[in-house]
């Protein structure tokens, strides 16, 4: 079982900056993968960007070069750094752990885990 804390969101203005960070603890040796989701109102949960336990990152296509992922291993935290805010990224945030690697066999667990989610609002 995995627990995962978000940072709280906020509102930032049109062109601001905002970090998002998401703490994971219960019982695991590691995680493959972590990251961001979104979902507006009205829209589907989207992808905003992944980090796997090596540090590869990738990113979805309206937020490269603005937004930067990176994760802590050793203290279990990821991070999602929003550089040059757009009205169109309000939404709720979601932290993202999968690949769960568990203690004792080792075995990587495929199931999703989520946070809370946290909102950001943009203003123009």
């Amino acid at each position: 079982q995995v627990q995962l804390v978000e940072s709280r969101g906020g509102v930032v203005q049109a062109g601001g900056s905002l970090r998002l960070s998401c703490a994971a603890s219960g019982r695991f040796i590691s995680i493959n993968t972590m990251g961001w989701y979104r979902q507006a109102p009205g829209k589907q949960r989207e992808l905003v960007a992944g980090i796997t336990f090596g540090g590869s990152t990738n990113y979805a296509d309206s937020v490269k070069g603005r937004f930067t992922i990176s994760r802590d291993n050793a203290w279990n935290t990821v991070y999602l750094q929003m550089n040059s805010v757009k009205p169109e990224d309000t939404a709720v945030y979601y932290c993202n752990a999968y690949g769960v690697v568990l203690p004792g066999t080792r075995t990587i667990e495929i199931h999703d885990y989520w946070g809370q989610g946290t909102q950001v609002t943009v203003s123009s």
